[in-house]
């Protein structure tokens, strides 16, 4: 009997493995040199609104998200903490610990510029920090 229920637990497992797999991921668009601001509609489905054309980079990208999300901070808007952009295929996380890429939206998440002391960003071990005496 215990060989049916182990059976059955893996035959389980496998299933849900294979339904995990088939989840549709979400993308984002690749325009060359197009900086996206990506909000997420009512039905949970995502909107890339065009922000800035001819970016030739994504840490450009993530410096003109950056400055949009401070502006909506100073017109007074509280959720405005984190912010979600795309760049030439590739998701643009902006948090308050820094800005991560990932290559879908629930994907996992890698980190590009970390904050400073002073909210500033910066490419993660480029400012040593000073033991205090």
């Amino acid at each position: 009997m215990s060989k049916t229920v182990l059976a059955a637990a893996v035959v389980l497992a496998a299933t849900g493995f294979a339904l995990a797999g088939c989840q549709k991921e979400i993308k984002p668009p690749f325009e060359q040199g197009v900086c996206f601001h990506v909000a997420t509609n009512k039905d949970k489905t995502l909107r890339y609104n065009s922000v800035a054309r001819n970016v030739p980079t994504m840490e450009e990208c993530a410096a003109t998200l950056e400055g949009m999300r401070i502006r909506f901070v100073r017109l007074g808007q509280s959720n405005s903490q984190s912010m979600v952009g795309a760049y030439q295929g590739s998701f643009i996380f902006i948090e308050k610990e820094g800005i991560y890429l990932g290559q879908t939206y629930d994907g996992p998440r890698f980190m590009s510029l970390v904050r400073t002391g002073d909210g500033r960003l910066a490419i993660p071990g480029a400012i040593r920090r000073v033991p205090a005496e």
